[in-house]
Order: structure tokens, then sequence, then C-alpha cells
């Protein structure tokens, strides 16, 4: 039975080889698609999970309470790590963790500048990466031992064992190699090329041994014995920071690691999703992309239905059952979709590679994995069952005495249910496109958002080695501005783009002492406007020819919190008596998607860690660079040079709408493409059925441009239709998205106007291509035997 099945389903694929093309093709794609969005969903959904207890393994954030908000971040005191450890319920591991920092790692002239972190010894039990060398036991113990990554430790030392081996810290700290281990995982929020004992680290930075309970400034992780005990180690954990300082007004609490990545977002002290809501997107558009080539499927097989009605019809009389030719029909589109998961696998290994390099990841197909067979199985027979279903019902159901006298399907519910099909699938299409458009136009009004700053050739270099000097900069500053290749220089106590450093402790005339206003702080020197292109809004910059150290800049929004009409001169206090010298145009720090954040700058050459340099207009850019290069390998000749434009790091703030609207545009496009795919073949259906009434028309005087448009007119009634359908499921999907947004835009009529034009476009080329060859066929060789 099998083998005549196989038969009957290759002979009818080969004899309908156009259909079988269209449907190959669009199950192809659809799979494709499918598949590879169901990769990078599976890859977001692993990030963190590849530790043995992850699910037991907590980080601890912090909420900070003020006037308006509670903000929630990842850094608690030091002092928590014993706190933790002794007096909060089932508590199995407690390991604190700093912030990753790039730092040089040297060993005779291999020079490498990578993610390095200072962590207790529980660290690497909790996250139990494998131990190529070394004694996991030791591991974090010594102050002066590293442990090493398995690429960095190759870089390092190429063949050589690396173990006991001495290497240097920013060309300066001995420390002895006492571990390799695996590279961390791609899909990890750890990053993490070496790591050294905590103990170092309090060794370095002295004043963690005696800082407070309001000093947060790293990351402490917990893991529970059991996860029965989560609720009340959680609430153990609240009340910790006030009960040893009543002044903080930090609120501890646990968060899992499984979710560090995909619910990273928080407002007011409640986690409220984050990347899990564009990955269920994702999800969702894999989904729906293969429906609607399961969908193209059942539009062609429904279309077919007049040619197969016959052959259903003389199956049913000599003696076939319903349930034979349901297993015919089901047999034969389960191997179109096996045929077509083939051709899939091809599209998918070919196009890895790029979607790797345009998302910045790594997708791989596991071949050794069950899972991966499992899933590709099951999607596969799903599709399948999906694809065949209607069609092997529909088919199956005809009556063999009305076939066989010639009953004509060409109308009724058959062409019914293929209007409602190609309506499902261009309502799909229809909401792709507005989607994208608003996301596009989103994340363009967003980039074109004046920043407060001029962003353009504008460079930074950490101040690192000689250059943690202040006189060494100095003379920096004086060499590159004599070399032509910056005409401004500056300081800063970090990037211009990145976050953090703030705190509660500035005050001001009529402020309530009460109430907890968080505001930012920076560090910097002379000729910041100059440099940057901030603008002065009111007052002055700091000057060389004047001692500013208890002078401040702040900028608009702590001007609008301290409620002053006109700040430049009036007295503040932060640890010591201010003033205010100059009003600063708010710019853009963190997100650029937020309201700008209160900030104060005052003037510390001894606290700034990044050289900020204006490149020089006249000159090429290359040319600028490689001076910068020269000069500061001649004066820092221990560290390598590493110069960053400073819109590379603002562009990357975008990383996830660029993401959404990459995919989007994609895997949109794909979708439409599918659509089309089954509009071809539903037009080419269609003008063969007419293709008699076709030809008299043609007879009676009917031109090209006539027949085109009575054909294409039933489509773009279709089409019109899904639009109408679509735009409010579009408005709805948008608004909820635009709503994550502090600055977004306004929705606009464009959007809907772009989709409905592609719309119709697209179903007018599609249709034509078919009827423009009916259109122009002779009358005589469709009626010559009537």
């Amino acid at each position: 039975m099998f083998k005549l099945n196989l038969k009957i389903a290759l002979r009818n694929l080969w004899r309908n080889k156009g259909f079988t093309l269209i449907n190959l093709g669009g199950l192809a794609i659809g799979l494709a698609s499918c598949m590879v969005l169901l990769l990078y969903v599976a890859y977001e959904y692993g990030y963190d999970k590849q530790f043995t207890d992850y699910g037991k393994t907590y980080l601890v954030y912090n909420n900070q309470k003020t006037a308006k908000e509670t903000f929630s971040f990842l850094a608690v005191p030091g002092l928590m790590e014993n706190e933790v450890r002794s007096k909060v319920s089932g508590v199995s591991k407690v390991g604190r963790l700093s912030y990753p920092e790039y730092k040089m790692l040297s060993y005779h002239q291999n020079n490498f500048k990578k993610s390095a972190v200072f962590a207790d010894p529980d660290f690497l039990k909790m996250f139990d990466y494998k131990v190529l060398k070394g004694n996991p036991n030791t591991f974090l113990k010594n102050p002066d031992g590293v442990i090493l990554s398995e690429t960095l430790a190759k870089n390092l030392f190429g063949n050589e064992d690396p173990l006991n081996k001495v290497v240097k810290l920013e060309n300066n700290l001995s420390l002895k190699v006492e571990g390799v281990i695996e590279d961390r995982p791609k899909n990890s929020s750890l990053e993490i090329d070496y790591l050294m004992s905590w103990k170092l680290y309090e060794t370095l930075n002295p004043w963690t041994k005696t800082s407070g309970w309001t000093s947060n400034y790293c990351v402490l992780f917990v893991q529970l014995q059991d996860n029965s005990f989560f609720e009340q180690a959680n609430s153990q954990m609240h009340g910790m920071i006030k009960a040893n300082d009543k002044n903080s007004n930090g609120e501890p609490f646990l968060h899992p690691l499984s979710k560090w990545h995909l619910y990273e977002k928080f407002e007011n002290g409640k986690n409220v999703g984050g990347r899990i809501d564009q990955l269920k997107i994702f999800f969702l558009l894999a989904l729906c992309i293969l429906l609607i080539a399961c969908v193209n499927f059942m539009n062609l097989s429904t279309a077919k239905s007049e040619k197969r009605a016959r052959e259903v019809g003389v199956r049913k009389a000599i003696g076939s059952s319903r349930n034979n030719l349901v297993s015919q029909f089901m047999f034969e589109s389960i191997l179109l979709t096996m045929l077509s998961m083939l051709v899939a696998f091809v599209l998918i290994e070919v196009s890895l590679p790029y979607f790797n390099n345009l998302l910045g990841i790594s997708l791989e197909i596991n071949y050794a994995d069950w899972k991966f067979w499992f899933v590709f199985l099951g999607l596969t027979l799903l599709t399948g069952i999906i694809a065949g279903s209607y069609p092997a019902f529909y088919l199956s159901s005809f009556d063999p005495v009305k076939v066989l006298k010639g009953f004509k399907l060409s109308g009724g519910s058959s062409l019914s249910i293929r209007k409602y099909l190609v309506v499902f699938q261009f309502v799909f299409a229809a909401c792709l496109i507005v989607c994208t458009a608003v996301i596009y136009q989103q994340l363009n009004f967003i980039r074109n958002k004046p920043i407060g700053y001029n962003i353009s050739n504008l460079v930074q270099i950490p101040a690192e080695g000689e250059f943690a000097n202040p006189g060494m900069r100095n003379i920096l500053k004086d060499e590159l501005l004599k070399s032509g290749a910056a005409t401004a220089v500056t300081e800063y106590s970090q990037s211009l783009t990145a976050g953090g450093n703030n705190t509660y402790a500035v005050s001001w005339p009529g402020k309530d002492e009460n109430e907890k206003i968080l505001v930012n702080y920076r560090f910097t020197t002379v000729d910041l406007t100059k440099t940057t292109g901030m603008e002065i809004l009111a007052g002055r910059d700091f000057s060389k020819n004047r001692v500013d150290t208890a002078n401040v800049l702040v900028n608009e929004a702590l001007v609008k919190v301290m409620g002053m009409k006109n700040p430049v001169g009036k007295v503040i206090s932060w640890d010591q008596p201010l003033t205010i010298v100059g009003v600063v145009k708010d710019y853009v720090m963190e997100s650029p998607y937020q309201s700008p954040k209160p900030l104060i700058i005052a003037q510390n050459k001894q606290a700034t860690s990044t050289i900020i340099i204006r490149l020089n207009d006249q000159s090429n850019v290359t040319s600028s660079i490689n001076k910068i290069n020269e000069i500061t390998k001649k004066l820092n000749p221990a560290f390598p040079t590493e110069v960053k434009f400073v819109n590379e790091n603002f562009q990357s703030k975008f990383q996830n709408e660029k993401l959404l609207g990459t995919l989007s545009n994609w895997f949109g496009g794909f979708a439409i493409f599918i659509s089309c795919l089954g509009l071809l073949g539903l037009a080419l259906f269609m003008a063969e059925q007419r293709k008699k009434e076709i030809s008299i028309r043609k007879v009676l005087g009917a031109s090209t441009a006539n027949i085109l448009t009575l054909l294409n007119k039933d489509f773009i009634k279709l089409v019109a239709i899904a639009n109408v359908i679509a735009f409010p499921l579009a408005y709805i999907i948008i608004n909820k998205w635009l709503s994550g947004y502090e600055y977004r835009i306004s929705v606009s009529a464009l959007p809907f106007i772009a989709a409905i034009s592609l719309s119709v476009i697209i179903t007018i080329l599609t249709v034509s291509i078919q009827s423009v060859k009916v259109a122009k066929a002779n009358p005589v060789d469709a009626l010559k035997y009537e």
C-alpha cells in the first residue's frame, strides 16, 4: 500500500510541475524562515542556562526609592556577602562579582586587553564552567592567582602549558596562572575572559574594605539549597540594608538568573518584561510565516480540485474508502513537506552565516542534539498535516456520481475558501508592512533626535598606563593639538554614552532633606564644551584661567528639579559647598529613549578616566587616527592604543531596535513573497478556468487592458478587504510597542498608505505575470473545439 501511495504521489507531483514547484518553494522558504527564527528564539531563551544549578541561582537587585519613582539596578554593598551567607535561610553559596573591565594581560610580548572580573571562590562553584587545567578547589582563593579562558590561554601561551606561568596585569602586577576553563558560552550575560580573586580586588581598591552599606559597587549571586526557600530568603533580603544603615533606602531582592537576560526591564521596582517581549514577537512571526506557507499549500491544492475530481470519483467507484483517499492526500502533503525541508536545510545553511554576521550572534545547527531532530521532525510532520488537512478532507468528500457525470467545481465553496485564505495571507502581510514601517520611523526619529553634543569626528581613548598620570595626559593633549590631528581635547570620568555614577548626597536651598533625589555626576577638565560641542545655556564652561575646583556645571534636568530660575551663581552642596557657574543643555547619557536625568559636572583631573578628542575637520579621518596612534604609542608604549569613535558606542544603544527592524524586514519580506506565490498559483488556476470566457471577450472586441482589469479586479478586492482587517490589528500592535518608549513618534497615516499601496502593486504584478499570457493568447486555440 505504501509503495502504491508513493508511486501515485510522485506521479501526481511530476504531472503538475508548476504547482509542485510553487508549493515546494513556498513551503521551503516558510520552513527555512521558521527554523531560523526558532533557532534565534532558542538561542536567546538559552541565555545563562548552561550551568547545572541555574534554576536555583539568583542575582541580587537593589531598589532605590525616591520621591517620584523607584530605580532598580544590579549593584549592592560588598558587605552583603557575609550577611547573606550567615543570616539568610536556605542559602547554599554566595559570591560577589566585580563589573567586567577591559584590562591588559601580558606574557612576554603578547598583550591582550580582555574582559576581566574579580570574584569570590563560590562564584566558580555556582557557574560550573568546565575546568580544562588546574585544581578547581583552589580557584579564586589566592590573591596572586588568575584563571584564564581557553582562548585567552591559547593566545598568550600558544602550545605551552599555561599552568604556573607568570603574567602581568596592566603591565604592573604579576599573577600566576592557576587554571584554564572553557570559553564562556556565546549566549551568556557574563562577559568573562579571565578571573581574579576578590582578595586582589580589595587590595587594588582599598576603599572597599571600609565602604559602608550605602556603597553599591558589586554584583551578588546567591544559590539556594532548594527553591522552596525562595520566598523566605527574598523576604529576609528586603530589609537587610536598612537594618544595617537607617539612612539608606536600598531594598535588595532576588531575581532569577534564568531571567537576567530576557526579563531585564524594571519600572518602579517591579519587573515589566524586557527582551522577552521581542522574543515573543519573533516566535509568533515564525509560526505565522509557517502558517502562511501551509495556507499557500491549501490554496493551491484546492485550486487543483477540478482536475483531481475525476480521480477521486473513479477511485471511490472502484471501492476506495474516504479514509484511504484522506491517507493518500495526506501522504502527498507530507512527502512534499519532506522534500521542502531538504531544500529548507540548504537555505538555512546558506543563510545562517549571513544572519550571524548581521545580528552579531552565533546561531548554528547542532546535528548531534536529539532536541533539534525532535523539533525538526515534529515541525515537518506538523506542517505536512496542517497543510494537507483541508485539501485531503475537501477532495475526499466529492460525490463520485456527480463528478463522473461532469459536475463542475469552478465556483461555490471551493472558491470562497480560497478567497478567505488569500485574505488571511494578506492580513498578515499588511500588518507586517505597517509594523516594519513604524519600527523604521521610530528608529530614525530617535537617531535624528538632538543628543546634546556633536557626535561626529569625536573619539575617545582610555586613560591607562602612562596616561593614568595627569601630567602625562597634559603632554598628550599638547602633542595632539600640535600635530593637527585634534582641534580640542578634554577628559571625562567615563565614556560620554555610559551610565552609572550617581548619588543622593546633592542638596540645594529649599530641598526637603527627607526627599531622596538621585543625581548623576561626572568629572571633567577644561575645554569640555569646546571638545564635545555641548551647549552652555547660561553661565560659562570651566576655564584654565580660573580656579574652578569649587565650581560645577549642571544640566537642565537638575535645574528643573531644583526649581531655580537663575541658577548661575547659586550655591549647592555635595560633600562641600559648590557654586554653579554654568548650565549645560541636556544630553543623552544612557538610554536615548528616556528623558535626561539630573546631572552635576565637577572639575577634577584626578577622577577622569577617559580622554575625549575632537578630530580636525580639515584633515583626513584616517590620517588623524594614525597620528593619534603614533603619539599614544610613543608616550604610552606598554599599552596598545584603543581609539574608539563615540558614535559607535552611541549606535550600540539601538541594537535591540535594529535587530527587530532587520528581522522584521527580512522575514516580513519572506512572508509577502510566500503570499505572492499563493496568489500566483491561484491566478494561474483562475486564468485557466476562465480561458474560454476570455477568448469570447477578445472575439467580441475586448482589449488586453480590459482582460487584465477583469482578472485583477477580484484579487484587488480581496487585498483591500485584507487591509481593512489588518489596519486595526496593526494599529493596536504598534501602539502597544511604542508605549514602551518615553520618546516616540505619533502614528501617522503614512505606514497604512504604504501598506495598501504595496499590497495592491504586489497583487497587480503577481496576477498580471500570468494574466498577460492568457490575455494575449490566440482565442482560436481555446474555442476551436466548441
